[in-house]
């Protein structure tokens, strides 16, 4: 079982992944629409490329933004979460040779405490985000069950992982847990909310263009988001 999944169903997640995201971007593109979404993607080039850039930018940086500086909290925990979540999964030694066995690939990976320390975090801001979503009322509201699988599903491979290598329980349990819990992730990122992997940036570009364009981008040297 072990080698099927970390072989062939490797594979598979990944091309479900990667071919999935490839069509929904096509889709996405394809469904701008310059009269309706009213922001003049071609007509200023320049400065449409410049917001977009800008709009990127201010959102991948901690307090780069006034939102995120809003909500210190909230941002530190949002931060938490998703440099844990890509950091882990992509710099574990064991991820590592698992892709040099199967694929001969070889890739760095970050020592055993740091992916402690990193996976802890991640799952603290897990329950953070969690606990923000059941208190807070405007953000209760806007909660479905859709968003509660994404975020069960994003944890339940650092839970699974983490008691695999402090061999917590019944080992063979978790390890399957583990693996198939990461690649049901890999694969559902094109199906659902977890296609932000990549939507993030052309969500974020389509405003950049806007403000840069059209809501004083092209006569202020800065603008507020």
């Amino acid at each position: 079982m072990y080698e099927i999944l970390t072989g062939p169903g490797l594979w598979l997640a990944f091309a479900i992944a990667v071919i999935g995201l490839v069509v929904r971007t096509v889709f996405y593109i394809q469904g701008l629409n310059w009269k309706l979404d009213r922001v003049a993607y071609t007509a200023f080039p320049a400065a449409g490329a410049k917001g977009a850039i800008r709009s990127i930018l201010a959102f991948l940086v901690p307090f780069g933004n006034h939102s995120w500086r809003a909500k210190p909290g909230f941002t530190v925990m949002f931060f938490t979460f998703h440099i844990g979540l890509l950091a882990v999964p992509l710099f574990l030694e064991g991820h590592a040779v698992i892709l040099m066995e199967r694929f001969g690939i070889a890739w760095p990976s970050m020592s055993m405490g740091a992916a402690d320390f990193w996976t802890v975090a991640m799952l603290v801001a897990a329950l953070g985000i969690a606990m923000r979503r059941l208190l807070l009322p405007e953000v209760r509201i806007v909660t479905d069950a859709k968003d509660w699988f994404v975020l069960i599903i994003s944890v339940a491979p650092f839970l699974s992982g983490y008691m695999v290598v402090h061999q917590i329980g019944d080992y063979n349990f978790w390890l399957l847990a583990h693996i198939v819990s990461g690649l049901a992730w890999i694969a559902l990122l094109p199906f659902t909310k977890l296609f932000h992997v990549v939507g993030f940036f052309w969500s974020r570009a389509q405003l950049g263009m806007d403000y840069g364009i059209k809501r004083g981008g092209m006569k202020y040297k800065s603008f507020d988001w």
